[in-house]
């Protein structure tokens, strides 16, 4: 179609309401901008597109309807990714001030990737996310996700790693040539399972051939979407993998003003009397994750729910949170960390 087709059937379908067929001829006019080397247009075209209005619709559901099939393991045929969609609040992600800079500086790098682009500079593409398990690395691929209104593609390697040699090396080429013909929040999870260290005398050939094909893959991404990878033992990644990343953002446990942040947040479902004492609770849980703090105020929660009283006592926490701590200690010593 011409361009003024194109426009004509997009102001029909918007007129219609048909709106398989308006994000259709705003993809064709797009892909008509790139085609004539018109990046910069293509770039505000597809941010225009695909920018949150301030209210959730079926657009933004549906926006990134690909034509591409989920890429799947040859062996087994499994999907090697998943795409979700994700309404959650910024605030509701409670890290300390100086990572929360950190993430601030990556998103309006990523939203002003054009303006970067007139001096010849890019955007923090690839973001290596590392720390103690339960700190927020997941959740905060999802928050970025829903704050730029882009799916977030999750890849978990455990699900590409094939028993067939040169099999994984090639499932990891399918996710790139996927990602690469859009815009996404990709998050590798688990990463370290395909970072490993080359030198590791207990990894066998197959698995440094991989880190290798990983590492070149990583070198020529040239797409236009923002990769996480995530991981819970940074210290088993080859030094070669953290030269790949343009930041790396580290997750540390909590503080007790923190921690005082995210109960609140977490016990908003329900009233609480005016004389729980949150800080007293707080430094019960020095030393536990967010999801550890989650995990104390569900079952605080729950205990005043099924007693059939809507407000929160203090003694429901005491409890909820000695419960959680006699069970860590017995996860610990049945491990040999005490």
């Amino acid at each position: 179609m011409t361009p003024n087709e194109l426009i004509k059937q997009l102001l029909l379908s918007y007129n219609n309401s048909d709106k398989e067929t308006f994000l259709s001829a705003a993809r064709e006019y797009i892909e008509r901008e790139k085609r004539m080397k018109h990046t910069q247009v293509a770039k505000e075209l597809e941010k225009a597109l695909f920018n949150k209005n301030g209210s959730s619709s079926s657009f933004s559901e549906r926006r990134f309807k690909n034509e591409m099939p989920i890429p799947r393991d040859s062996e087994k045929g499994f999907p090697l990714l998943e795409i979700k969609n994700y309404e959650e609040c910024y605030e509701n992600l409670i890290i300390d001030n100086e990572l929360k800079a950190q993430l601030d500086q990556i998103i309006r790098e990523f939203k002003d990737s054009d303006i970067l682009a007139t001096y010849n500079l890019s955007y923090k593409k690839k973001i290596l996310l590392c720390g103690k398990p339960g700190t927020g690395k997941t959740y905060t691929a999802q928050i970025v996700s829903a704050l730029l209104n882009i799916p977030l593609v999750h890849i978990r390697f455990d699900s590409i790693i094939s028993s067939y040699l040169g099999e994984t090396a090639f499932n990891l080429r399918k996710i790139f040539d996927y990602i690469e013909q859009g815009t996404w929040i990709v998050l590798f999870d688990e990463f370290d399972i395909i970072g490993k260290n080359r030198d590791d005398i207990h990894e066998h050939g197959e698995i440094k051939r991989v880190v290798n094909n990983f590492l070149q893959m990583m070198d020529n991404f040239n797409g236009n979407s923002l990769l996480f990878a995530a991981t819970n033992h940074q210290h088993l990644l080859d030094p070669a993998i953290w030269r790949r990343f343009d930041d790396v953002l580290f997750y540390d446990i909590p503080d007790e003003f923190t921690r005082i942040k995210l109960f609140e947040r977490f016990l908003k479902p329900l009233k609480r009397e005016k004389n729980i004492d949150l800080g007293d609770i707080s430094k019960r849980s020095e030393g536990l994750s967010p999801s550890d703090i989650k995990m104390i105020a569900i079952e605080a929660m729950k205990l005043s729910i099924i007693d059939s009283r809507d407000t929160l006592t203090q003694n429901d926490l005491l409890f909820a949170t000695k419960r959680f701590l006699s069970r860590e200690k017995l996860r610990k010593t049945s491990k040999g960390e005490d």
